[in-house]
């Protein structure tokens, strides 16, 4: 097909606001559909942004003008949601994690590959000009060798804020598979794949209450550590210190620092697309200021469909998504376990992308 590619998004909750904000200013992309269990709430959001139709998974998927589908669902639903966009002939941008585990995540990308489309996968934030910006100082020596990391992410907890957060408590999120994707593929765009995890996790309490919204004041039960302390050995060399937690008091702290032979970097917050880079290489800190584009969620269902367009491999990649997911359920592993747990696949990692790369550019 030429021009816009039609975009068919799946999955109307409190995301589908910042992705639907970005999608439908993106000139190369047209948003043709809104689908959602609730067909009320999928007709709202497509008023809400002028989608020209809204309805059922199984009527987005018979649109023929729709060749790419954004999967914003809960994480046990991402794997069944994208084969049935993949057996309908149209390539997937899925929400992270992947998948719930390797086996499901391996046939997405299998069937992907069978049938000639391909899977790509939050989270896209590394493609925002402030980790972008960090990648190219990295990437040109700015700090020597890269040699370790620390990444910080710790808060309440989001029940403080979300009006349904029950989700973000079993498997396939906690502050894990929820916010650990975020860091870990900035970690490997920088590091190269990782190659062994080791964990400690614990548990705070066994149950949370809703702070806001309608359902405030409901208690559901925790089903995953609230909080992860993991020790990530990369396969190029070089190691990083990462901690991932729901039970700190502090209001929200994300943090990712970068250690090289000759200097560290201070890395923008990686579940953000802007901020500056401090360099402190022995004297006074230098401050890069973020240089690039602006735009945010959807960024990467963008790069992905200019990638299809022009037959180049796109570079928020299921392969990358699905090693990410790799060493994040080792991770879990380890935890059980408590020894370290080697992870099993690899991936290529992607180049940055070019300082002017425009998204409000029609490029075909």
């Amino acid at each position: 097909m030429t021009g816009p590619m039609g975009v068919g998004l799946i999955g109307a909750g409190v995301i589908s606001d910042t992705y639907l904000t970005n999608l439908t200013s993106f000139p190369d992309l047209q948003v043709r559909f809104v689908a959602d269990i609730d067909t009320a709430r999928a007709a709202a959001q497509a008023g809400k942004f002028n989608v020209p139709r809204s309805g059922t998974v199984t009527e987005l998927l018979a649109d023929p003008e729709i060749e790419l589908v954004v999967n914003l669902t809960v994480p046990t639903a991402h794997v069944d949601v994208g084969l049935a966009a993949l057996e309908s002939g149209k390539h997937v941008w899925a929400e992270k994690p992947l998948a719930m585990d390797r086996q499901t995540g391996r046939k997405l990308l299998d069937r992907a590959r069978e049938r000639g489309l391909r899977v790509a996968s939050a989270p896209d934030t590394v493609l925002g000009a402030g980790l972008q910006t960090a990648r190219r100082a990295v990437d040109a020596g700015m700090i020597g060798t890269p040699l370790s990391a620390l990444a910080l992410f710790q808060m309440p907890g989001p029940e403080i804020w979300h009006p349904s957060p029950e989700f973000l408590y079993q498997p396939g999120a906690g502050p894990l598979l929820d916010m650990g994707p975020y860091y870990l593929t900035t970690l490997i765009n920088l590091f190269g794949p990782i190659r062994r995890v080791t964990a400690a996790g614990t548990r705070s309490r066994d149950r949370r209450v809703i702070a806001s919204g309608p359902k405030a004041g409901t208690e559901f039960p925790v089903g995953v550590p609230t909080n992860v302390t993991t020790l990530i050995e990369f396969e190029r060399g070089g190691s990083a210190q990462a901690v991932f937690s729901f039970d700190s008091q502090l209001v929200r702290r994300g943090q990712l620092e970068i250690t090289g032979s000759s200097g560290t970097a201070v890395l923008p917050d990686p579940n953000t697309f802007v901020g500056s880079t401090t360099l402190h290489l022995g004297d006074e800190p230098q401050e890069l200021a973020a240089q690039g584009h602006s735009a945010e969620r959807g960024t990467g269902a963008l790069e992905l469909a200019r990638a299809i367009r022009a037959g180049v491999p796109e570079r928020a990649s299921g392969e990358l998504a699905y090693h990410v997911l790799d060493a994040l359920l080792a991770a879990e592993e380890s935890i059980t376990l408590g020894h370290a747990v080697e992870v099993a696949s690899t991936v290529e990692i992607p180049p940055a992308l070019p300082e002017d790369w425009d998204p409000h550019a029609a490029t075909f």
